[in-house]
């Protein structure tokens, strides 16, 4: 049974990490982590992302225009740009780690507690890359919803809503810490323990008949 969980956890962890990269990678360039409805037009909506704005219309389609000024943004866009990044980069560097660390890698065999290390080392590099993914998409819809719910705006005045980029950007967060954990868990339930062993009893055997061969040889 030890082997069985050692390898589902490696496969399950590394495939929850690479489905959080991705969608860390996608909601980086969605511009749907706001919406609006202005109300006058049920027919146009207004979108918002880290790098653009956009306009959808019925008869028209998407009209999207590129933020101009990286420092007129607001203070949480900024740093959402930064932590989006910084995710998309741990991500990818934590799955090449966890991927040289998988024992159906046959690269540094003779080396377990190396590969041991490197699994331990891009679980935990994905675990992070999970925490910077939430945190921007967190901050995001708090600011979000502290401002729809915000006493001193008229009610005729439109507000932003949670957009779906938030929602993936959760979802990818939460898979890239549990893909994370799974590697370490694989880490540490040992790195197919009888495996070894099989081939120590192998080698013995090997050994073992060699040395009785040499007395036949020696009394002909």
């Amino acid at each position: 049974m030890a082997p069985s969980f050692h390898t589902g956890a490696q496969l399950g962890g590394l495939l929850l990490g690479a489905l959080g990269w991705v969608l860390s990678c996608l909601i980086n360039y969605l511009p749907l982590w706001k919406n609006r409805n202005l109300g006058l037009n049920v027919m146009e909506n207004w979108t918002l992302g880290l790098w653009q704005a956009c306009v959808v219309q019925d008869e028209v389609g998407w009209q999207c225009k590129a933020f101009e000024s990286f420092l007129a943004l607001p203070a949480e866009l900024r740093l959402a740009r930064v932590l989006m990044f910084l995710a998309n980069g741990l991500g990818l560097l934590g799955l090449l780690l966890a991927g040289l660390g998988l024992d159906h890698l046959r690269i540094r065999e003779r080396s377990p507690e190396l590969k041991k290390r490197l699994l331990v080392l891009g679980g935990l590099v994905l675990g992070a890359a999970g925490v910077a993914v939430l945190v921007p998409v967190s901050w995001v819809a708090y600011g979000t919803v502290q401002e729809f719910w915000d006493e001193a705006v008229p009610d005729i005045v439109p507000r932003w809503e949670l957009g779906d980029a938030l929602f993936l950007g959760w979802f990818g967060g939460l898979c890239l810490l549990l893909g994370g954990g799974l590697l370490n868990c694989a880490a540490c339930s040992g790195p197919g323990t009888p495996e070894a062993g099989r081939y120590t009893v192998v080698e013995a055997r090997y050994s073992g008949e060699q040395v009785e061969m040499k007395p036949a040889s020696l009394s002909i």
